[in-house]
């Protein structure tokens, strides 16, 4: 099932607890008055200082040489697709993963690369026999294997350091470079307890999301090596993603690495608290920041229909419901929302 669904554009009327992504966030006092007061220049010819910043502290944070800030997460990744591999090379990545599934398929169609699709294992990992299995002789019938891409976390689930090493050292035996798709890495090391180079160490590049835990408006980080990067500041501008004075939207990077990167834990524990409710009336896992509901069969229209009246907002789908906590579903609105699940389901 897409989480993606435009269903839910037919929510209307005050919405008390907003549970479809934790990109619905919005910018925080602190953080508009970050951006107002933002110095900006000229990020096309390097001139922007809130840019140069965000680009340097967030490289220094994962350990990596350089860093370059983008409208988004889909063309973080496409930029690194595009940095590491040319026409007729292969991108080895999870079949459910965001590079393959939700990213509509830009590396082939801009970059003629092509994306080989693997199952993931339970824990939303990649096993390294797979990605032995996956990587190509040196033979013209078939693509030339490039890059391995990891997701973490994957549908809210946090996949341990060592697990992502041990597919990581798998793509490094057999010469391939290694991307990390960590839209959500800061609820992964969060999650993890582990240290942000102990995550990124692992991959070349890693492509970190700031519009989601983290709260911004727009943006995303992709690090690298300064080759890379180099390489992905050109294909940036092709691609359409050079901006001018960008540094309104890279302060507000800046004040979410500040104050929204430690506070990611109380998205997790409002997380549990919503599953502990939802047991009692279906199937329920929560990872991280993710709960997934998976209510009695036929019952998600009404269900929809009945918190939309009472202000909660949830995603489209008839099957499993993704229901994502984040710094704008505070105390007050989860009680909101378990309120009014409990409603539903005690008088269904």
């Amino acid at each position: 099932m897409s989480h993606y669904s435009m269903d839910d554009r037919a929510n209307t009327g005050p919405v008390r607890c907003d549970l479809r992504s934790d990109t619905v966030t919005r910018p925080d006092a602190g953080m508009r008055a970050a951006m107002a007061a933002a110095e900006v220049g000229d990020d096309v010819y390097g001139e922007d200082p809130q840019v140069n910043r965000l680009e340097a502290r967030l490289a220094e944070r994962l350990g990596k040489e350089a860093g370059l800030f983008v409208p988004s997460g889909t063309q973080s990744n496409l930029i690194a697709m595009l940095s590491h591999c040319g026409r007729g090379e292969e991108v080895i990545t999870g079949r459910p993963y965001h590079v393959y599934s939700y990213e509509a398929a830009g590396a082939s169609v801009l970059g003629g690369v092509a994306l080989d699709p693997l199952q993931v294992q339970a824990d939303g990992s990649l096993a390294p026999e797979d990605i032995r299995g996956a990587v190509k002789a040196d033979d013209s019938h078939h693509a030339i294997s490039r890059l391995v891409s990891f997701e973490n976390t994957h549908n809210g689930m946090a996949i341990p350091v060592a697990t992502v090493s041990a597919g990581a050292a798998q793509a490094r035996k057999h010469g391939l470079s290694v991307h990390l798709d960590g839209a959500r890495f800061f609820n992964a090391i969060t999650a993890l307890g582990c240290a942000p180079e102990a995550l990124a160490g692992l991959a070349d590049t890693v492509s970190v999301c700031l519009s989601k835990g983290l709260g911004t408006p727009v943006g995303s980080v992709l690090v690298g090596p300064a080759d890379v990067i180099a390489r992905g500041r050109r294909w940036r501008k092709m691609l359409g993603g050079g901006m001018r004075q960008s540094g309104i939207l890279a302060a507000a990077g800046l004040y979410a690495l500040d104050h929204n990167v430690e506070r990611l834990a109380e998205d997790h524990a409002r997380a549990e608290r919503l599953a502990q409710v939802l047991r009692a009336y279906g199937a329920v896992r929560q990872d991280t920041n993710m709960v997934f509901f998976t209510p009695p069969e036929g019952s998600h229209d009404a269900l929809r229909g009945a918190l939309r009246q009472r202000g909660i907002r949830i995603g489209g789908g008839d099957g499993t419901l993704r229901l994502v906590l984040h710094k704008d579903a505070d105390d007050a609105a989860l009680s909101a929302a378990e309120a009014a699940f409990r409603a539903y389901f005690e008088t269904a």
